[in-house]
């Protein structure tokens, strides 16, 4: 890869000392402002991993691997932990925006900056759309209406719709919605650890049936679906009142906390659930079988809004990459404006909805889901190895979050990401391809960036 050039560094907002962005809304990034606050900042990054992945894994994790699927969940916690250092270290870096692309650009040049945002991009666009059917799919268990027709459109394009205004009006309002919605999809599953834990059976976890070693790649794989969304949390650092060290914070809390919950979550459904790896919607359905259909009402209404959560988060972090890539010279211009009443990115952010619109409505939520992860890995692997990079740069940088081993843990990352990215079907790897070579193709029209025209 190219050595890295003085280009973007030129376009870099000055960095906020931590000790001057700790009260109050302090200027952010070239008119955004820092207002988000280190517990907000935890809400959303539980926001943005725990979504609809927890309220279908237990059925087609066991369907996978069966009683396994327990310690499968727990491993995959520990897995995913390796890329959550990796980002908790370079957030410690940086006080700007960009996440991942901010990442790959300090490391290794604008070309392999550019990729990792284009596929950041590509992931949040594709996420947002997907989620969006989801929760048609969500709603539809409680309102058959939903599954087809106006109906349908109306879910899609509404909650879109809703989460578009909650973002343009501030970024106060979007991380406030955030960490809302985040407690109200905590509830449901803390009350089905609690209750089922009482009507717990042993017996159901045991089986004399042979690991099935041929479905252990697409296991995978669902469970990276399930832990993924963490890496959004760092685009959004300008709104942030101090990045450097509530992100890895925040992160490091997460992956905690989130692994807790879907070991869980996990153990209680297959320990109240028999047949539990046919089941379509597996925690209403156990929750039904030991309490009644009240709760597994409340569990079909919080899987609705846990799906809301996720992708708040994701219409929330989307635009920061567009805003981000704009300042950098590619695309509209435009998209790198900031409200001046609102301090947000409101015209990226309509466009990330529109396109989110159009997906949605034209696509399946499965399709899109596979894009997502596909495309995820590809941006792990860039942080990763910007990391290795990162890591001799800033060794000395006060502050800054210092992990074990040096360049183990990254290297660990990177062959993760790697067998993960084997383990994806051909097809999904081609549409990955394409995307990267779109992405080549739309770096080769960058214009001068703002700081250059300012100049």
């Amino acid at each position: 890869m190219s050595q890295p050039s003085s280009e973007p560094t030129s376009v870099r907002a000055p960095a906020v000392s931590p000790s001057a962005s700790q009260s109050g809304s302090e200027p952010g990034d070239s008119g955004t402002v820092r207002a988000v606050s280190r517990w907000q900042i935890v809400g959303l990054s539980i926001n943005d991993v725990i979504g609809s992945g927890i309220y279908l894994l237990p059925a087609t994790a066991a369907m996978l691997l069966g009683p396994a699927s327990l310690w499968a969940v727990l491993l995959a916690g520990f897995a995913v932990a390796l890329l959550v250092l990796c980002y908790a270290q370079a957030a410690s870096y940086f006080d700007q925006p960009g996440g991942g692309y901010l990442y790959a650009r300090e490391a290794f040049g604008p070309f392999a900056g550019f990729e990792v945002g284009w596929m950041l991009l590509v992931t949040r666009i594709s996420t947002a759309a997907s989620l969006s059917n989801g929760l048609a799919e969500a709603v539809a268990l409680f309102w058959p209406a939903a599954k087809a027709g106006p109906a349908r459109v109306f879910i899609v394009a509404g909650s879109l719709g809703l989460l578009v205004l909650i973002n343009v009006l501030g970024v106060r309002t979007a991380a406030r919605a955030g960490v809302a919605l985040a407690i109200g999809k905590l509830v449901p599953l803390v009350l089905f650890v609690a209750i089922g834990a009482f009507y717990f059976d042993p017996s159901l976890l045991r089986s004399d049936a042979p690991l099935p070693m041929d479905h252990l790649g697409e296991a995978a794989l669902l469970l990276l679906f399930a832990y993924a969304g963490f890496e959004n949390l760092p685009a959004a650092a300008g709104e942030y009142r101090n990045p450097r060290r509530d992100v890895p914070f925040a992160l490091l809390t997460m992956i905690v906390l989130v692994t807790i919950i879907y070991f869980t979550v996990q153990l209680v459904a297959l320990g109240t659930l028999p047949g539990i790896a046919s089941s379509s919607s597996p925690l209403a359905e156990a929750a039904a079988h030991f309490s009644g259909t009240g709760l597994a009402l409340v569990l079909t209404v919080g899987a609705a809004i846990s799906i809301l959560g996720t992708n708040s988060n994701t219409v929330m972090m989307g635009p920061r990459y567009l805003l981000a890539l704009s300042r950098d010279g590619y695309g509209p211009r435009a998209l790198g404006e900031i409200h001046p009443r609102f301090h947000t990115p409101m015209r990226a952010v309509l466009f990330l909805g529109a396109i989110a619109l159009v997906l949605a409505l034209t696509g399946s939520f499965q399709q899109l889901a596979l894009l997502s992860v596909v495309a995820r890995l590809c941006t792990y692997i860039g942080t990763a190895v910007s990391v290795l990079v990162l890591q001799k740069r800033h060794r000395g940088r006060e502050g800054a979050l210092h992990l074990p081993g040096g360049p183990l843990i990254p290297i660990a990352a990177i062959v993760l990401s790697l067998g993960l990215l084997a383990s994806a079907s051909a097809q999904n790897l081609i549409a990955a391809a394409v995307a990267l070579l779109v992405g080549a193709a739309i770096y080769k029209l960058r214009r001068k960036p703002e700081a250059d025209v300012a100049a």
